[in-house]
């Protein structure tokens, strides 16, 4: 593995700061990583941000194929380079942005559901998150390295000042575990915090199926919209428009004592809550 730092300048290219680009130094950390994934021969990966490659080439030789998606077209010709020099003949590089990409499409073009895996930029991590949930009937599993705040933060269970909305919303449908730490001087340029790859693994069908998916992800965000709140006042005070009689009967019909704050409920109590709004109108 070539040295980031040299390869960037030999191509006279500098890490963009706009799209969070931080790449990794050690030449032994993208296997690594592949190998805590347990990656299948038969296992197709779709990877978000292939950068200069070197999670691409890991991944690439220990499945049978990888998607390759890159959204700064600076480093394409960077990337098709090294992936040639490395002997790699089954990575497809498609030059789009995960946030436009058709993940659905690419799964039933592959024949099966895929495994994501990538190096998020903090700037846009919630959303990509967000984008792995709706799209998850299409993806195994995900394994992510995130700043090490962040995924901390959508590990963390009921009753932490880190459990927020994307916490529920992945126990809801998902197990998450940590894979391994990955220290900052690890990168270039190095990041301010260190990082943690994560695991993923979307269930076929959640444990506590909801009625309406995507109003259980809106009751989610409108408790947490004001989490200091109440659940009565922060649901009735919301883009929901709930009647505060309204959001308290539901609250007590579920069980749920009105004057608890969202960061206390667990991913159950999101659900059951949830249907009892839905099924009374």
């Amino acid at each position: 593995m070539t040295s980031p730092h040299a390869l960037m300048a030999a191509w006279r290219l500098f890490p963009s700061k706009r799209l969070g680009q931080n790449f990794l130094i050690h030449p032994a950390m993208p296997q690594t990583i592949v190998a805590r994934a347990g990656l299948a021969p038969t296992d197709q990966v779709l990877e978000i941000g292939a950068g200069l490659g070197a999670l691409t080439v890991a991944a690439a030789s220990a499945c049978a194929a990888v998607l390759a998606i890159e959204k700064d077209e600076r480093l394409l010709p960077l990337l098709r380079a090294e992936l040639l020099a490395a002997g790699m003949t089954n990575v497809t590089v498609l030059a789009q942005d995960i946030m436009q990409t058709d993940i659905a499409q690419l799964a039933t073009h592959a024949g099966r559901r895929l495994v994501v895996m990538g190096n998020l930029p903090y700037n846009i991590s919630s959303q990509i998150i967000v984008r792995l949930i709706m799209a998850r009937a299409h993806i195994d599993r995900a394994i992510l390295m995130l700043q090490k705040e962040f995924a901390q933060r959508i590990s963390a269970g009921p009753g932490s000042r880190q459990y927020g909305r994307l916490s529920v919303m992945l126990g809801y449908c998902a197990r998450v575990e940590t894979l391994l730490s990955v220290h900052a001087a690890q990168f270039y340029p190095k990041p301010k915090i260190d990082s943690e790859v994560i695991a993923i693994t979307f269930h076929r069908r959640p444990p506590h199926p909801a009625d309406d998916e995507s109003f259980l992800f809106a009751v989610i965000k409108a408790a947490f919209g004001q989490r200091r709140k109440t659940m009565k006042n922060a649901l009735s005070g919301s883009e929901l428009r709930l009647a505060p009689d309204r959001a308290v009967h539901a609250l007590t019909t579920t069980g749920i004592d009105p004057v608890r704050r969202a960061e206390t409920l667990t991913a159950a109590e999101f659900v059951a809550l949830a249907n009892i709004l839905r099924r009374t109108g």
